[in-house]
């Protein structure tokens, strides 16, 4: 009879108790970006307050866009290839250019362009190899991987990047290294979270990855590609799909960083690639190089 009575207070409680509410996520607007730019636009790139963004055309031209005044200036006319630029901490925009020289073989020099004198310095000499510009809390750094794998530049704040099946983590000034799942072809797509406490990558055949500063793993959000984070519970990312020869679908998704929810900002058939935030902002290209800016809202 006890047993019977504990049963029916029970089931009295859980009537009392409030519903839970799913987790949503509504577009709240959506901005074509440079309407009137002659060609394709591709890997834009917010800085943190979402004011000013990065974009490559076709042929390599980087550009730099402030979304307040609706104008675009030229950086560099030297080919810049995708996601080899970003902003660094100090508001510089940092890139590497590339060059074929006499011997054809294909040298790289990395670049800092001041935005507040509009010019551009060489922090490094024209080198033969991969050379990448990593974004830090206080400016960036050159990285040139190899047997040393020393910065061409010096390193401060923190940051994080990926070489190989290795991802490398910088905790003011302090380097860490850590190969925290396996991966046959390597990690690419490192960031620190806003907080600077977590670090999101993508892990070939695994997915989207989450780590701590000691480089355990704390989620696994997906097979998803170009993570980049949100805010401090949200990252935005990739996911596409492809034939072997080309894209057949590609759209936006919105990722707990937790991995406990997920959501679509954009449909498959959108097209829909590059993500990039900041400043609660929202930036992407299409797969015929149309910029949009997007605007959400989280709710239960």
């Amino acid at each position: 009879m006890k047993r019977k009575q504990l049963f029916i207070v029970m089931l009295v409680l859980v009537a009392m108790m409030p519903p839970v509410r799913a987790q949503q996520v509504e577009v709240t607007s959506l901005t074509r970006l440079l309407p009137g730019i002659e060609e394709p636009a591709y890997y834009p790139v917010l800085d943190n307050t979402g004011g000013r963004l990065l974009f490559s055309t076709e042929n390599g031209t980087l550009q730099l866009y402030d979304l307040a005044s609706d104008v675009a200036s030229i950086i560099s006319l030297d080919y810049v290839a995708g996601n080899d630029a970003c902003f660094g901490g100090d508001g510089k925009v940092y890139f590497v250019t590339q060059h074929t020289g006499t011997d054809h073989l294909v040298y790289r020099t990395g670049q800092c362009y001041d935005t507040a004198t509009s010019t551009v310095q060489s922090l490094t000499q024209p080198q033969h190899g991969t050379l990448k510009a990593v974004p830090t809390t206080r400016g960036a750094a050159m990285r040139a991987p190899g047997a040393a794998s020393r910065p061409w530049t010096a390193v401060t704040g923190s940051g994080a990047w990926t070489e190989g099946s290795r991802v490398h983590v910088i905790v003011d000034g302090d380097e860490r290294v850590f190969s925290p799942v396996d991966s046959w072809a390597g990690y690419l797509w490192a960031s620190l979270s806003p907080d600077g406490q977590r670090v999101a990558f993508f892990a070939a055949g695994k997915g989207v990855v989450i780590i701590d500063l000691r480089g355990q793993v704390v989620a696994m959000l997906g097979n998803y590609e170009m993570p980049c984070w949100y805010n401090n519970d949200y990252l935005v990312a990739q996911h596409a799909t492809d034939d072997g020869h080309q894209f057949t679908s590609s759209q936006l998704m919105l990722l707990k960083a937790d991995g406990t929810w997920q959501a679509e900002l954009t449909q498959p058939a959108s097209m829909t690639m590059h993500p990039t935030c900041g400043g609660g902002k929202i930036v992407y290209t299409t797969i015929d190089g149309l910029l949009y800016e997007m605007r959400i809202n989280i709710y239960q």
